[in-house]
């Protein structure tokens, strides 16, 4: 039960905070970014429903969803050192990020939409960008959900 409430606190903090830099910061999320969401998305209620299931005495369902939501953030690790290379030219980024802006009509047009490039970071704290820090959280989230999933209840 302990390991789904770390992954539940942890992943929701996350999520909440991307979508707090997004609407309330202003920062626009890449095609990438926005792919590496899922993995959250996922986590935060399966987590929930594992911690219910815990609760219930469970076992055998509650290793399950912990294993599930282990693969979902190794895959999102993946990516977002994917996107984090990317955004340091150590290789190409996709060649279809578009951004995360939807078309504007009307007075500026489409000259005024904004396009978010996946090869280029919004910012960086303490040397990482949104998506080394996506890989670091992603990646300790996956261990944690992994251990939590070999324990005995």
């Amino acid at each position: 039960m302990f390991y789904c409430g770390v992954v539940f606190v942890v992943a929701l903090a996350t999520i909440l905070t991307v979508l707090a830099f997004e609407h309330f910061g202003g920062y626009a999320p890449c095609e990438l970014c926005l792919k590496e969401r899922y993995a959250y998305y996922f986590a935060v209620p399966a987590t929930l429903v594992a911690w219910f299931a815990a609760s219930y005495r469970m076992s055998g369902a509650v290793r399950i969803l912990l294993v599930l939501v282990a693969l979902a953030f190794m895959c999102n690790a993946a990516l977002a050192v994917y996107h984090a290379g990317a955004e340091w030219k150590w290789w190409p980024g996709p060649s279809t990020c578009g951004g995360g802006f939807d078309l504007t009509w009307g007075q500026g047009g489409i000259v005024d939409t904004p396009v978010i490039r996946c090869d280029e970071a919004a910012g960086r704290f303490l040397w990482l960008s949104f998506a080394g820090w996506d890989a670091v959280v992603s990646a300790f989230l996956a261990v944690v959900a992994a251990f939590g999933a070999t324990r005995r209840p």
